[in-house]
């Protein structure tokens, strides 16, 4: 397991939990990521899909901060397929 430095403030705190993710769930596929994980999706963005320490598959994307912290943009719950998809890609 990676060990990062995320930031948080109101705004992605708020934005992932209207998608019901939890700071620590997301924090953790992050720090958790398989390959082919994190991906470059451009812009300084990455993508990173995983389970979440509860069970949960998750889609995560962030930023590095200037002082190298990781800001998580956006995170959400996969979809049936998508957690079907996953699943396969990673036996």
């Amino acid at each position: 397991m990676m060990r990062y430095d995320f930031r948080w403030n109101n705004w992605n705190h708020d934005h992932i939990a209207a998608h019901g993710v939890d700071p620590q769930d997301a924090q953790f596929v992050v720090c958790n990521a398989r390959r082919p994980y994190p991906r470059k999706i451009g812009d300084g963005k990455y993508l990173v899909i995983g389970q979440a320490a509860n069970g949960t598959y998750c889609q995560v994307i962030y930023v590095f901060d200037p002082d190298t912290k990781i800001f998580i943009i956006h995170a959400r719950p996969l979809t049936g397929e998508e957690k079907r998809r996953y699943r396969r890609s990673q036996r």
